[in-house]
């Protein structure tokens, strides 16, 4: 096994190089040594490692078994389709898993380490399907979402505090449009993410664009200052529900429920600063601060006829124009 300092990122920057383009040696190298420099700045690796790599991508016993010919100048999949990440795990890899999941025991009391676990453990199992073993984990997973590959690179243009030209075209746009963006952090809600920022072509502070196929593609503009936010966005977030923030009204929602559903939202509330009432005749009801939107409105409605908006008078005029509406689908 080759050089195992940076060995799953190169893998994964290799993987990347020989499924979209022909390299020749020296422009491969190139382009390890920049991906591992992103990440781990003044290291690369000399001309024999990247050799041993190619190596390991070409054995089909012990390595990937990648289809990359031998005898030539440029290096490309021959089969476009192939990509290692298609490929089960080495038994070193395996190894490794299982090390990092014992590693991850010691700190299983602390909750700072518990969503790492769960993906350990998600992994694994998605990783023994390959040998048929008995599926265990069911869980959540959208299969069409595609924003996924734009989330690490995002991540890391925030990191590096670097600016974006991005090309949008929404769902309802005819053509679509070119800004220049500040990005300043990540949001995922509803098995969705979106990145919020600075959208200096409009001049608008806490743009949202969802990771999804509306965001046609973005790069990075070099030589533009980079214009960070000073915004509290634990708060900006516990003041709303979702990730639509159309204006800064906060305003008092109660809510009543009906056959015991406050049991379950009180599990599950998608409003964390939740209060209850003190008075016995209002067990069924609860009260918080948030900002009406959309995203409000869809899990209000999402309980049914088992919940019932008390206050505003505003949003309650919203839950019955919704109920008009929905009506006039079912009508015999």
């Amino acid at each position: 096994m080759a050089n195992s300092t940076h060995a799953h990122l190169r893998y994964n920057i290799l993987d990347h190089c020989f499924r979209n383009k022909s390299y020749g040696f020296e422009e491969l190298l190139n382009a390890v040594n920049e991906g591992i420099e992103e990440l781990y700045p003044g290291e690369n690796i000399s001309e024999r490692t990247l050799r041993e790599d190619i190596k390991v991508f070409r054995d089909k016993k012990d390595g990937f078994g990648a289809p990359l010919k031998e005898g030539m100048r440029n290096y490309k999949y021959s089969d476009t389709d192939f990509s290692i990440a298609q490929r089960p795990l080495q038994k070193y890899e395996q190894y490794l898993i299982e090390a990092a999941q014992q590693l991850l025991s010691r700190f299983e009391n602390h909750p700072k380490y518990n969503k790492l676990a769960e993906a350990l453990i998600k992994f694994q199992d998605e990783e023994e399907q390959e040998n048929d073993a008995k599926k265990i984990l069911f869980y959540d997973h959208n299969e069409e979402y595609k924003g996924i590959n734009h989330l690490k690179p995002l991540y890391l243009a925030i990191k590096k505090k670097q600016v974006l030209k991005i090309v949008y075209k929404g769902f309802k746009d005819k053509e679509s449009s070119v800004f220049e963006f500040h990005p300043h952090i990540l949001k995922q809600y509803n098995r969705r993410w979106f990145v919020f920022g600075y959208n200096k072509t409009v001049k608008r502070w806490q743009h949202s664009i969802p990771l999804d196929e509306r965001l046609i593609s973005f790069e990075t503009l070099e030589n533009v200052n980079y214009l960070d936010s000073d915004k509290d966005w634990e708060m900006f977030f516990r003041t709303m529900v979702g990730v639509t923030r159309i204006n800064e009204n906060v305003e008092r929602v109660v809510l009543r429920f009906h056959n015991g559903r406050e049991n379950y939202f009180k599990t599950k509330p998608f409003q964390p600063d939740y209060e209850e009432f003190f008075e016995e005749e209002k067990q069924d009801q609860v009260w918080f601060e948030t900002i009406i939107n959309k995203e409000l409105v869809q899990q209000l409605l999402s309980y049914g006829q088992e919940l019932e908006v008390l206050e505003p008078e505003s949003l309650k005029k919203q839950m019955r124009e919704h109920s008009i509406t929905m009506q006039q689908f079912y009508k015999e």
